[in-house]
């Protein structure tokens, strides 16, 4: 299946049906009287979260969404049928923006929650509704509303536990393999992996999500490279894993690197919890193993960890680091969404 994760989506709601002019017409009865019947409302277009979608890549197919219209009205106050709702089915983490690309209209983080995008038009009234003493045989009838029509983009931003950022063949993709089930493509060159990876991870009895998105390099955030096209997969992220290439002859560089890309996206990314590092530790003697994680360490001021992808040294260590990240992060998320809000009078 292909990833995508931005997609244009034109819509457009049902018009209401228009009321119906009728009189009613039986024998022995001289003046029956209006008995238009009200026109139907037209359908609404809505999106829903669902499980299974992990890509938008059906709406690059399909981009044209319009709800059935509304039945007119008919004699015998009959009301006419209320046309059919719409639902777009899009994958649990895709945000709906505006035309703008900028003003966020809706957020679908859970499973099954749903959101109005355009409303079916009210079918009209027929000319029953407009009887009164005055006017006892009405010839109104109201026409229905029209429908709503915009043009929608739908950006997917994946939920995922733990973000994996680095330079490009920073080892990103072998980490994912080794400690998960999922198969990213790995290989000795620049931008091996093209859209970003899912893998399920296991430790001490407990499984989080790590997200693998392309490698970032120097203005990334001006577009340069790949991987600023995906960062946004990161943001929902409770930790990031930040990996280092041991081997590189600039380690201090190539981390500043990454945090300067962070920083420059902005959106709270470069304030999110880190765990930094030393990857590829199996090619390296003990003695430059120690002096590239003492310039590493110099480089980000906080603890820096070793391991090897390939060789699996040292990865238990780095999940279970993880694991209390994540656990942190969900203990302060919970807290605050118990907090009472504050008293006004």
């Amino acid at each position: 299946m292909k990833f995508l994760d931005l997609a244009k989506v034109h819509i457009r709601s049902g018009a209401g049906g228009g009321g119906c002019i009728s009189f009613r017409r039986e024998k022995f009865i001289e003046y029956g009287g209006p008995d238009g019947g009200d026109g139907g409302n037209g359908g609404s277009v809505w999106a829903e979260a669902v499980d299974g979608l992990n890509t938008l890549i059906d709406f690059r197919y399909q981009q044209h969404f319009f709800a059935k219209n509304g039945q007119p009205g008919m004699g015998q106050q009959r009301t006419g049928k209320t046309g059919d709702d719409i639902v777009l089915r899009v994958p649990v983490g895709t945000e709906i923006l505006d035309e703008d690309q900028e003003t966020v209209i809706a957020d679908l983080t859970e499973i099954g929650q749903r959101v109005l995008l355009a409303k079916g038009g009210n079918g009209g009234w027929g000319n029953l509704h407009f009887k009164s003493a005055t006017n006892q045989a009405p010839r109104r009838s109201n026409p229905g509303q029209p429908g709503v029509e915009r043009t929608l983009w739908l950006r997917l931003k994946l939920i995922a536990d733990v973000g994996l950022l680095g330079l490009p063949n920073a080892g990103k993709s072998t980490f994912l393999a080794a400690t998960s089930n999922a198969r990213p493509k790995i290989a000795d060159y620049p931008f091996t992996t093209l859209h970003p990876n899912l893998g399920v991870v296991g430790i001490d009895e407990v499984e989080f999500v790590v997200a693998d998105i392309p490698g970032l390099i120097g203005g990334a955030h001006e577009g340069r490279g790949l991987g600023d096209l995906f960062l946004g997969h990161v943001e929902r992220c409770a930790v990031l894993l930040h990996l280092v290439d041991g081997t590189s002859q600039s380690i201090a560089e190539d981390y500043q690197t990454i945090i300067h890309e962070l920083e420059a996206y902005g959106g709270h990314l470069a304030d999110k919890p880190r765990v930094t590092v030393l990857n590829k530790i199996d090619a390296l003697d003990d003695e430059e193993r120690a002096a590239a994680r003492a310039e590493l360490e110099e480089a980000c001021g906080c603890e820096v960890l070793e391991m090897s992808g390939v060789a699996r040294q040292g990865v238990t260590e780095v999940l279970r680091r993880l694991r209390l990240e994540i656990d942190d992060d969900r203990l302060r998320t919970r807290i605050s969404e118990d907090e009472p809000e504050p008293w006004q009078p």
